[in-house]
């Protein structure tokens, strides 16, 4: 599965751009709002994205490379469309605080 950091170093300007946004939603907790993001959870949520895109087809048949890019392939454009909006939160952290309440 391709990783965020691979997502940037092939990606044109919008996605690296969009990669730093989405890496900007995940804070090191208890950190300066300048400091670097937490690099390794955004990886992970990166990832779960792309599983969460797989849906049922992800467990329900093999792990065909079909599935896996064209999941990747919408992971990286769910990364572009939520780019620009303020306030945009990433939708794993938001499950995982809801589930932690």
């Amino acid at each position: 599965m391709i990783t965020l950091h691979e997502v940037y170093e092939q990606g044109s300007e919008a996605v690296k751009a969009a990669v730093r946004s989405f890496g900007a939603r995940h804070p090191v907790a208890g950190t300066d709002p300048d400091a670097e993001p937490d690099w390794k959870k955004a990886e992970q949520h990166f990832t779960h994205l792309i599983e969460v895109i797989m849906g049922a087809s992800a467990f329900a048949l093999p792990r065909t490379a079909d599935i896996v890019r064209r999941a990747e392939r919408e992971a990286v454009g769910f990364l572009l469309a939520v780019d620009g909006p303020a306030g945009y939160r990433c939708p794993i952290c938001v499950k995982q605080q809801g589930s932690t309440r």
